[in-house]
């Protein structure tokens, strides 16, 4: 099967306030950074080339477009390939029985399929299958994500207060009955409009980063209802942090039913209205 091509560029809110040349580089800034962001979630594997969410179990089973009979159980993730089935697994082509062994929570691999790639992943305590087809609708009609026009009224200065210990922290997920438990290190304070608020903060992607799931005002009217996410450079010496919510992003849940995205713990559930960041996806809508 031949990829369809990327997405063509999605158009972005206009730059800043004319005459204001500190605003429109801001916004031009912010520009680039959500191009990457959107072509990143575009990828012909990414997000939205996911097909379907199957779950596993101690029985063998078939999915829809994926080979072989696949179980789970206290050894981990196994599969059994029928004759002319295969998968290519670190560059290897596979066939008959694999055993991929168990996965960590929040881990995964990507295995070659014909057609795209196959994620075998745990989530909320489970082991999941999720196909991947860089020809699916969603990824090849996907025309980018509307946000709020970029303002640097919307970047906030705040503090990282650690936790004396990492706090294990249950939330609820885009699917139901499933959980989601992350360590959250500590929270960050900061002021808007002179009301100070908080968020707890979950480890982030790279080193000392942090991330915070939140809800607002806006939710469930301009954005999207379940949740968003926004990244934290690492806190400096005096635990300063920036909190800009410009680049507030939604979760793959926001465009997929297939996603097993996390919910914000219910003290992140913001009083004011943030308008900035990422709105509801066209998909949505």
């Amino acid at each position: 099967m031949t990829a369809a091509a990327p997405p063509s560029a999605p158009t972005t809110p206009p730059a800043g306030p004319a005459g204001d040349p500190a605003e429109q580089a801001f916004a031009r800034e912010w520009q680039q950074w959500h191009l990457a962001h959107e072509r990143s979630l575009a990828a012909p594997h990414g997000f939205l080339a996911v097909t379907g969410l199957h779950w596993l179990t101690t029985g063998p089973q078939r999915f829809p477009g994926v080979p072989g009979r696949w179980r789970t159980g206290p050894t981990g993730v196994a599969v059994e390939l029928a004759h002319g089935e295969k998968l290519v697994v670190g560059g290897e082509t596979v066939t008959g029985r694999h055993d991929f062994g168990t996965i960590a929570e929040r881990d995964g691999v990507t295995v070659g399929i014909d057609g795209g790639v196959l994620e075998i992943a745990r989530r909320g305590g489970h082991d999941i299958l999720r196909p991947r087809d860089p020809d699916h609708p969603l990824r090849t009609g996907f025309r980018g994500t509307p946000a709020y026009p970029p303002t640097s009224r919307w970047v906030l200065s705040g503090r990282f207060v650690p936790f004396d210990s990492p706090r294990p922290t249950t939330v609820g997920a885009a699917v139901e009955g499933l959980q989601h438990v992350y360590d959250a290190p500590g929270r960050i304070e900061f002021t808007v409009d002179g009301r100070r608020l908080r968020l707890t903060a979950f480890n982030g992607a790279t080193p000392a980063s942090l991330s915070v799931l939140f809800t607002d005002a806006t939710s469930g009217r301009t954005t999207y209802a379940a949740n968003r996410s926004l990244a934290i450079d690492p806190p400096d010496a005096q635990g300063r942090v920036t909190v800009d919510f410009n680049r507030a992003t939604n979760l793959p849940c926001a465009y997929t039913d297939f996603a097993t995205c996390p919910l914000p713990p219910a003290e992140n559930r913001l009083p004011i209205a943030v308008e900035a960041g990422e709105k509801i996806p066209y998909e949505r809508l």
